[in-house]
């Protein structure tokens, strides 16, 4: 029988979705099924730059995306930010090493089959709408999840 792992991300960070998109990938090169499960601030490393927009949203929903992060490589660090700063030491840091930045990781985990569902109830709160997200996300709810996780081999929170 196949082993699964399910991962919610609820963090925003750059670092932490590095995280948690290596072990997604791991996990598939070990031939385990993957679900990531994202809620509120997590939902920042799903959105696609391209496809935002301000149609049907509420002032407050228009005022949100313009000051939160517009995609992953917008994302910042957990810690030692330094507006900015430590994010760019970190990500030359993974250059000098050959690790690569978190877009390829992720694109990586969408092209392997890694399963991306999008919390609803954040989605309504947060103003997001499934076509400003890359086009793999199903929307969910927390049921659905802790069925998925009921289900799972391996349960993440990050």
């Amino acid at each position: 029988m196949q082993k699964k792992m399910s991962l919610i991300l609820f963090s925003g960070d750059y670092d932490k979705a590095l995280g948690a998109l290596i072990l997604a990938n791991s996990a598939r090169e070990l031939d385990m099924d993957v679900n990531m499960f994202f809620g509120f601030w997590g939902l920042f490393l799903l959105r696609d730059p391209e496809k935002l927009s301000a149609k049907d949203k509420t002032s407050y929903e228009k005022m949100f995306a313009m000051i939160t992060p517009k995609g992953p490589e917008a994302l910042p660090l957990s810690k030692m930010n330094f507006s900015g700063l430590g994010k760019v030491l970190l990500k030359e840091m993974m250059k000098d090493d050959e690790a690569p930045p978190l877009e390829v990781f992720l694109k990586a985990a969408r092209n392997k089959g890694v399963n991306f569902y999008g919390c609803k109830l954040s989605m309504e709160v947060m103003g997001f709408k499934t076509d400003e997200l890359i086009p793999e996300v199903k929307v969910i709810d927390a049921k659905g999840y802790i069925q998925d996780a009921c289900e799972s081999d391996i349960q993440l929170f990050i």
